[in-house]
């Protein structure tokens, strides 16, 4: 069985169709998305309708839980600009539909969470090899960072961090996934990135909050 593992998509849906058409070439049978669906750029209801239509499974992330509570960030102020425009335009029945995200997964032996296992919403997680000693369980996967990674521990752990659809932070501006079939596999595929610039642009942001695409820089600022 191989299972497609998405996250942070973040408003993305741009990154997002064309992730969902590479798990489609992969033929993978189940996709689950660990977290943050909503956040940072326009086409969130997008985003919302394409994963309820496929019936993905999502878990709770910071920014969903931030959208969903009617709460905003206490890091950033560019963040709550984007949740507030956010807010404008998000359907009701979308709405609901974050509001009933799970925070945990267990699936097919795989341990699933946005952030970590010491917070599962909003944990910005360091692997280490004593951080998974304290878990039990083989196989775990979390979002939250933007950087993708594959780790592997002692006794038979391994950690997958995804990386991000819609917002990758490792300056590799390609939208991230991975995949599970006994193991985990790490993909990246080119998107329309001038596309979900425009939009922002268009919905009233200037390239402050969205020119980091373009390089998958860490600081999210433009190049």
């Amino acid at each position: 069985m191989m299972i497609g593992l998405i996250s942070d998509i973040h408003g993305n849906y741009e990154a997002l169709q064309r992730v969902l058409s590479a798990l489609d070439r992969l033929d993978v049978s189940e996709v689950y998305c660990l977290g943050d669906v909503v956040g940072y750029y326009s086409q969130v209801n997008e985003c919302c309708e394409a994963l309820r239509t496929r019936e993905i499974p999502c878990l709770m992330g910071n920014h969903d839980w931030y959208m969903a509570s009617g709460g905003f960030c206490s890091r950033s102020q560019s963040v709550n600009d984007c949740l507030a425009y956010q807010r404008t335009v998000i359907t009701a029945d979308n709405m609901a539909w974050l509001r009933s995200f799970p925070v945990q997964r267990k699936v097919h032996g795989l341990h699933l969470v946005h952030g970590g296992w010491t917070d599962p919403i909003d944990e910005y997680l360091k692997p280490s090899a004593e951080y998974f000693a304290r878990l039990d369980g083989q196989w775990f996967a979390s979002g939250h960072t933007h950087i993708q990674a594959v780790c592997h521990y002692a006794e038979g752990k391994t950690y997958c961090n995804p990386g991000s659809v819609g917002q990758p932070r490792d300056n590799d501006p390609r939208a991230a996934f991975a995949v599970f079939d006994g193991g985990f596999s790490l993909h990246r595929t080119e998107y329309d990135v001038q596309r979900v610039c425009d939009l922002m642009h268009k919905a009233g942001f200037n390239d402050y909050y969205y020119g980091g695409l373009k390089t998958g820089a860490r600081n999210l600022r433009r190049p």
